[in-house]
């Protein structure tokens, strides 16, 4: 299975504790024992063969309940820690409501919640993985896009009816615009979007929670420039969407880990739930 995710002879063998040409003849014996071509070789390199595929489609679910079967009986009643990151609003909209779930399929899964700052800096340090907001996570972690979203200029629905339905730069200068620090180029896709790129409001503040972003738009403290799934997760009526305009978002939510850490199981359980769940 790890030659499979890695892809790699040599990395697996590291993972494995295993020379190369230890690993290169446990696997010409499973190829014996099948009678079946189950890898292409290139170099360090290699790749499953369509009856390689098929052999690993079949096989892989039943090595992984027999390593849960084993884990079960050894492990009887202890419990499996995760040190989960996640941005405080895509735990409060997204995470927090299907935790039930995910305690109901692993009730010995229990995950220590961390939304401090700099969540993609800590992965594999003090973090075994996280959900960050990026453009682009490091290349070196593995990592999941989760959503694709537009950009939202949100406000009180009093703002709202205020600045009307077509843009105007003289009402917009005007205004405060309220920005979370994880998507600080937003503001500016918005304006192009609007044709104003040279809009300069009165003043831009900055949070470092979502929630509260949300809370000073409702409250008619400026203009919140947020995603779409923001606006619709939170359920607010005091809330208005400015404006009817489709804007790109340069920010997705990844779940990001190390590579390694998918053989930890508390980080694979709630890998595979996550993306069943459809978060």
């Amino acid at each position: 299975m790890r030659v499979v995710r890695l892809g790699s002879a040599k990395a697996a063998a590291n993972e494995l504790a295993l020379s190369p040409s230890a690993l290169s003849r446990r696997v010409a014996a499973l190829e014996d024992f099948t009678g079946k071509r189950l890898f292409t070789r290139q170099h360090q390199a290699m790749k499953l063969t369509d009856e390689g595929q098929a052999f690993y489609t079949a096989i892989a679910p039943k090595l992984e309940e027999l390593a849960e079967a084993v884990e079960a009986q050894i492990d009887r009643g202890q419990v499996l820690r995760l040190h989960l990151g996640v941005p405080s609003l895509f735990g409060g909209q997204r995470l927090f409501p299907r935790l039930p779930e995910l305690r109901k399929l692993h009730p010995r899964l229990h995950i220590d919640i961390d939304t401090g700052a700099h969540l993609e800096d800590r992965v594999g340090d003090t973090l075994d993985a996280a959900i960050i907001l990026a453009k682009e996570p490091d290349p070196q972690y593995y990592r999941v896009q989760l959503d694709h979203n537009k950009v939202y200029a949100i406000t009180s629905q009093a703002l709202a009816e205020e600045l009307g339905p077509v843009p105007d730069e003289a009402k917009l200068s005007r205004q405060t615009f309220l920005i979370h620090q994880d998507l600080p180029d937003s503001l500016d896709a918005w304006k192009r979007a609007i044709d104003l790129p040279d809009l300069d409001p009165a003043s831009v503040d900055r949070f470092d929670s979502g929630q509260l972003v949300l809370e000073a738009a409702a409250q008619g403290l400026g203009i919140a420039i947020m995603h779409d799934d923001h606006f619709r997760r939170s359920h607010d009526t005091r809330l208005a969407r400015v404006y009817d305009i489709e804007v790109e978002s340069p920010y997705r939510y990844w779940f990001v880990c190390r590579p390694k850490s998918l053989e930890a199981r508390p980080v694979r359980i709630f890998h595979e739930w996550l993306l069943q769940a459809g978060l």
